[in-house]
């Protein structure tokens, strides 16, 4: 076996790991609370905020009104919307600063968090925990993915499962999510 498959398998193993301690119902939980919203607002930082922004890309293929927090074409957020953010570590000043403006806004705000405890997640309506090693925690790690690539790879599944059930819940086909789908390529 080479080394390419050896470390595939165990970063494949890294990320089931992190799937078998997730909550069975919190997809259908996140799904519903995204159903429910006017507009949602989705932020993360780095890596992360690549993960939310196909989720972001996601929801509009699904026909939500939803939006980038930060990009120029992001309407304001208010009464009735929903931040979604991601702030693995849970303790970014960047992300706690959106959540403050969110909740002034009079918006809900949803923390999707490797650490359900710290202060981020805290000021949420709703946490999304997906146990998964950040950097907030993988000093002396034996991981084979470095840093928050756990989290990040098991938060973009999860928001692509997420997306399935919303597919569900709206009973849209493929091809009505198809024709949203960008044509300038």
């Amino acid at each position: 076996m080479s080394d390419t498959v050896v470390m595939a398998t165990a970063a494949l193993k890294e990320v089931q790991a992190t799937f078998d301690r997730i909550d069975p119902g919190v997809a259908d939980d996140l799904a519903s609370e995204l159903a429910k919203v006017r507009r949602i607002v989705c932020c993360g930082l780095g890596r992360e905020g690549l993960m939310i922004r196909a989720f972001c890309m996601r929801l509009m293929h699904l026909g939500f009104d939803t939006h980038m927090a930060g990009d120029v074409t992001a309407p304001p957020i208010g009464d009735g919307d929903l931040l979604l953010l991601s702030s693995g570590p849970g303790d970014l000043l960047l992300t706690n600063a959106m959540i403050q403006l969110a909740r002034r806004a009079g918006s809900r705000v949803i923390v999707v968090t490797a650490q359900p405890d710290a202060p981020d997640p805290q000021l949420a309506d709703m946490i999304i925990h997906i146990p998964a090693q950040t950097m907030a925690d993988d000093m002396g790690s034996q991981s084979v993915l470095p840093m928050g690539t756990g989290y990040e790879i098991a938060l973009l599944v999860f928001l692509d499962l997420v997306a399935v059930r919303l597919r569900e819940l709206t009973g849209q086909t493929m091809d009505q999510l198809r024709a949203k789908h960008y044509n300038l390529e």
